[in-house]
C-alpha cells in the first residue's frame, strides 16, 4: 500500500506558483527571450497536467475554463518557439554537415528558415498584443484558482488519478512502439510529460525511486522532443520524396535528419520499456 498523504492545498499552491512565474517571465524587458518562452511553455504544460490530476474533484466548468486558458497560452507561444527551434536545428545540422549546406545555399525555403529572426526580439505591435492577451488570460486563471473549491479532493482519489495517467501512458507507449509514426510519438511525449509533472507531487511515497523515475522520464521526453523538432522541420521544408528525385543533395539532407531521429529513438525505447512495460503496475514500480 502507498504510505503518506498528499494535501490538496500543496497542489493548489503549486498551480498558483506556476501562473505567477509565467506572468513574471512575460514581463521581462524588452520582451521574453528564447529561454523565457521555453520556461513559460513548460509552466503551462505543468499547469495542464495539474488540472488533469484534480479534474475529478472540482467543478467541470472550472476545469474547462482553466485548462483551456493554459492551452491557449501554449498555442500563442508555439509560433514563437517553432521559429527559433527550426533555426537552431538547422544551424546545428549545418555545423555537422557543412558540405551539404554549401551545396544547398540557393534553396529558398532552407534559407528563409535559417535567416529568420527570433520573433520575441523585435517587439512589434502584434507581439505586444499577444503578451498583453496572455497576461490577461493568466491573471483571470490565477483569480479562479485562488477561489477554486478543492475540498472534495482526497489523497486516495489523487493516487487513483495518477495511476490512471500511468495506465494511459502505458497504452500509448505500446501503440507508439508498434507504430512509431510521428503522431503516435508526439502523443506519447505529451502524455508522458503529464505523468512526469503529476509524479512530482508524489515524491513523498518513495523519494529516491520517484526522483530517479522523474530523471528518466525527463530525459526520455527530451529525446522525444528532439525527434519531434526534426519531424516538424521536415514538414516546414515541405519535403516529400516521390522517386527519381532531381534534388539528391536535399534527399541526403533529409536522410541525415532521419538518422538523427533514429539516434534519439534508440535512447527512448529502453527507458520507456523500463517504466511502461506491459502488465506493470504503478504501485510495484514505486516499490
Amino acid at each position: 500500500m502507498f504510505q503518506g498523504h498528499l494535501e490538496p492545498a500543496v497542489i493548489k499552491h503549486a498551480l498558483s506558483s506556476y501562473i505567477s512565474e509565467a506572468r513574471a517571465l512575460l514581463k521581462l524587458e524588452p520582451a521574453p527571450d528564447e529561454k523565457a518562452v521555453h520556461d513559460i511553455r513548460v509552466l503551462m504544460k505543468k499547469s495542464r497536467a495539474v488540472m488533469k490530476l484534480i479534474s475529478w474533484g472540482i467543478d467541470e466548468e472550472e476545469f474547462k475554463k482553466d485548462y483551456l486558458a493554459f492551452r491557449e497560452v501554449g498555442r500563442i507561444t508555439r509560433s514563437w518557439r517553432d521559429t527559433s527551434v527550426h533555426r537552431k536545428t538547422l544551424l546545428g545540422l549545418k555545423k555537422k554537415y557543412p558540405e551539404l549546406f554549401t551545396l544547398l545555399y540557393s534553396d529558398t525555403v532552407l534559407g528563409s528558415l535559417m535567416n529568420t529572426t527570433d520573433p520575441v526580439v523585435d517587439l512589434g505591435e502584434t507581439l505586444k498584443d499577444e503578451l498583453w492577451n496572455i497576461d490577461g488570460i493568466l491573471n483571470k486563471a490565477g483569480y479562479r484558482i485562488r477561489f477554486c473549491n478543492i475540498g472534495s479532493l482526497t489523497h486516495e482519489g489523487l493516487i487513483g488519478q495518477l495511476e490512471g495517467t500511468y495506465e494511459q501512458v502505458s497504452d500509448i507507449y505500446i501503440r507508439a512502439r508498434n507504430n512509431p509514426k510521428p503522431g503516435n510519438l508526439h502523443r506519447f511525449r505529451k502524455r508522458a510529460k503529464d505523468f512526469l509533472y503529476q509524479l512530482f507531487f508524489f515524491r513523498f511515497l518513495n523519494e529516491a525511486l520517484v526522483t530517479e523515475m522523474e530523471e528518466s522520464l525527463d530525459q526520455m521526453t527530451q529525446n522525444l522532443g528532439k525527434f519531434n523538432d526534426l519531424a516538424q522541420l521536415i514538414m516546414a521544408l515541405d519535403y516529400k520524396y516521390s522517386g527519381l528525385s532531381d534534388q539528391p543533395v536535399f534527399d541526403e539532407l533529409i536522410l541525415r535528419i532521419r538518422d538523427e531521429q533514429d539516434s534519439y529513438l534508440a535512447k527512448v525505447w529502453p527507458a520507456a520499456y523500463n517504466i511502461f512495460c506491459p502488465g506493470q503496475k504503478l504501485v510495484n514500480l514505486l516499490g
